[in-house]
């Protein structure tokens, strides 16, 4: 199973939206997706339909108990997509996690003991934060998509998450990379917004997706309908253009893990 944490500690930068679309476009290729929803918020369980009270299991009992990952995960209304919800429960999980010895490995041990071939990727939503919640999923996956606003202040936050990125490789996930960074938000009337993207794209070069992802009104109403862009209106700019991330994002991923999936 391709692991890939979906991660940004700046909020508001579409990472809940792109992590739902995203893992939509995935299933629709025949793959079996499992999202895990490691926010507290829990923006994207409510942005796939997801009741709370469907939420009896949840990943705070997945990381701060033994219960298991198939009894936390909960199938969508999406085919083949399935999803570990969070609660606000979560939200004290930085702390308790504390008390663990293992505590920044408890996400890697499930899904390491789960790993069965049930399912052919997963995508971790992070908080907007860098804290044991990041920590725990940065650890537990193969690479790192970053969504990015194409504002200024984004790439200042950018700088932090890849320093973040090297101090993990250094001390838990030698084998973590970042799998690309997503522009998001894009104005085409907004001279920063072109600026910004022609800034990142000189510093990251081919780590940043051809694909951006403007800002698209269909995009912000879809979760107060319980659906994904791609099934509220899959005709849209921002639907479209997150199938074509979809794949670009299938492109960059180890072919000896895909094929199956194929």
């Amino acid at each position: 199973m391709i692991r890939i944490a979906v991660a940004n500690q700046k909020g508001g930068v579409g990472k809940t939206t792109t992590t739902i679309n995203v893992a939509t476009a995935l299933s629709a290729t025949g793959r079996n997706v499992l999202l895990i929803d490691l926010d507290p918020q829990g923006n994207a369980s409510t942005g796939l339909g997801v009741e709370q009270s469907e939420r009896e299991y949840s990943s705070y009992d997945l990381l701060t108990s033994d219960t298991f990952l198939e009894q936390c995960t909960v199938a969508t209304a999406i085919p083949q997509l399935d999803i570990v919800p969070a609660t606000q429960d979560l939200s004290g999980a930085e702390v308790e996690l504390v008390e663990f010895e293992s505590r920044t490995h408890r996400l890697k041990q499930s899904l390491d003991d789960a790993d069965t071939g049930r399912w052919d990727i997963c995508l971790i939503d992070c908080p907007p934060s860098l804290g044991l919640l990041t920590l725990n999923a940065l650890v537990a996956v193969d690479s790192l998509m970053v969504p990015l606003q194409c504002e200024f202040f984004a790439l200042e936050g950018l700088s932090q998450l890849l320093q973040t990125v090297e101090r993990v490789q250094g001390r838990f996930n030698a084998d973590l990379s970042i799998i690309g960074v997503v522009l998001t938000m894009f104005d085409r009337r907004n001279r920063l917004t072109e600026q910004v993207s022609d800034d990142v794209r000189a510093c990251l070069g081919e780590l940043v997706f051809r694909t951006v992802i403007p800002r698209n009104v269909r995009l912000s109403e879809a979760p107060s309908h319980g659906l994904p862009a791609l099934v509220y209106d899959h005709k849209c700019a921002g639907s479209e253009a997150y199938i074509s991330l979809a794949r670009e994002l299938i492109d960059r991923m180890p072919e000896r893990k895909t094929a199956a999936a194929a």
